[in-house]
């Protein structure tokens, strides 16, 4: 890495931006799947310890959004915390995906843009600022 400095604000906003984006995302994803899924066909679980949607929307809902979303305010408050809360989403959003892939396919340009997103999260979050205590 150069020793350019950047603005603090030009890696800050858009992580924030990117972190709040992927955790609405996972919100409403999680909140259709734990509504039933009904325009998701349940034959693409066959094979999986799962029999329906429930268990991987309830994750959806509350470790990919819930880390990610937890991520964006810490960023966005300059938090001591920040840097290894999107760190840990990121690596969240990768093996969330993983394991979807894994079990289901490559059903949706979704599924690579969400790694494209979680990359740059790790990007970002390498050179944002160490906040202090």
């Amino acid at each position: 890495m150069s020793n350019i400095k950047r603005p603090e604000n030009s890696i800050r906003y858009p992580l924030g931006i990117l972190l709040l984006l992927v955790a609405v995302n996972a919100f409403y994803g999680g909140y259709y799947g734990l509504s039933g899924a009904k325009t998701v066909p349940t034959e693409w679980l066959k094979g999986s310890p799962f029999r329906n949607y429930f268990i991987p929307s309830l994750f959806l809902f509350i470790a990919v959004g819930g880390s990610t979303f937890t991520a964006a305010i810490l960023v966005f408050k300059r938090n001591h915390k920040a840097r290894k809360a999107a760190f840990i989403s990121g690596i969240i959003i990768l093996v969330w995906l993983a394991v979807q892939v894994a079990i289901i396919g490559y059903v949706s340009w979704m599924q690579p843009a969400t790694a494209i997103a979680a990359i740059i999260i790790h990007f970002l979050t390498w050179q944002l600022p160490k906040y202090g205590n």
